[in-house]
């Protein structure tokens, strides 16, 4: 079984990572890369490789691990995972909710791996995407609106945050939720992913609450696929800090369980 647990980690490693494993698996740390992250987490069902990649990325980005993020871009990028154009707007949404400095780092990351994958390949990246004209409105009032609604219905409460200071009203309403939630680059599942294991690594109780909820009541992510983003996290974040994690998802199902019984 061992054996058989090594080359199924072999296998993943490769799959995933879209290079060769490491050559010398006998220290601790390399065994349990290959026998537990690869060949248990990453070859688990439920939630996709992709979507993993999500997780993955936000846990790498937010602990400052150069090698790793950019190992890590690499590889969604070379397996075509994940386009250079959702990987961008992962960026902005992880800045969001780590950082802009972390998310800073990140994208050269990004554009250095990108530069160096199109190099391999002997093609010269193609242009960037227009930014403009925003996909949402740009009057003010009818900005704001719009980011009390999308708070909303992406919250999955019937209220939205007041308007009357720069957070809420400038942040919150007009950006985070008037444009930022409503770009195309990125599905709202994948939005959701991200912003779990951003969350989660701030120990931000009430966020983790909310948007644990909010994914679950609104079915852009499943119990099980929920349960599966935990296990990711503790990979890559640290079991520490994924038990909360896993207590608030228990909580929150229970409080969707009821919801829908009511």
């Amino acid at each position: 079984m061992d054996h058989q647990r090594r080359e199924r980690g072999i296998r993943a490693y490769a799959e995933v990572m879209a290079v060769d494993p490491p050559a010398d698996t006998s220290t601790p740390f390399a065994a349990g890369l290959i026998d537990f992250v690869f060949a248990e987490v990453w070859s688990r069902p439920t939630l996709s490789r992709r979507d993993r990649r999500f997780v993955t990325l936000a846990c790498v980005a937010a602990a400052d691990a150069m090698t790793p993020l950019e190992q890590h871009v690499y590889a969604a990028l070379s397996s075509g995972d994940i386009s250079i154009t959702e990987m961008r707007e992962a960026v902005l949404h992880f800045a969001v909710y780590a950082g802009w400095p972390k998310a800073s780092r990140f994208n050269i990351v990004v554009d250095q791996q990108w530069s160096a994958l199109m190099a391999e390949r002997g093609q010269q990246p193609p242009p960037a995407e227009e930014l403009l004209p925003l996909v949402t409105e740009s009057d003010p009032e009818q900005r704001l609106l719009g980011g009390e609604s999308s708070f909303k219905d992406i919250n999955c409460i019937p209220f939205a945050p007041p308007r009357d200071n720069p957070y809420t009203g400038a942040g919150i309403l007009n950006f985070v939720f008037g444009e930022m939630w409503l770009r195309p680059g990125l599905g709202m599942k994948e939005r959701r992913l991200i912003t779990v294991a951003c969350v989660a690594f701030q120990d931000a109780e009430i966020p983790i609450v909310s948007h644990v909820y909010a994914a679950l009541k609104s079915g852009d992510v499943s119990f099980g696929e929920m349960d599966e983003l935990a296990l990711q996290f503790a990979a890559y974040y640290g079991c520490a800090k994924a038990e909360y994690l896993h207590r608030v998802i228990d909580e929150q199902k229970q409080r969707v369980l009821a919801e829908s019984e009511s």
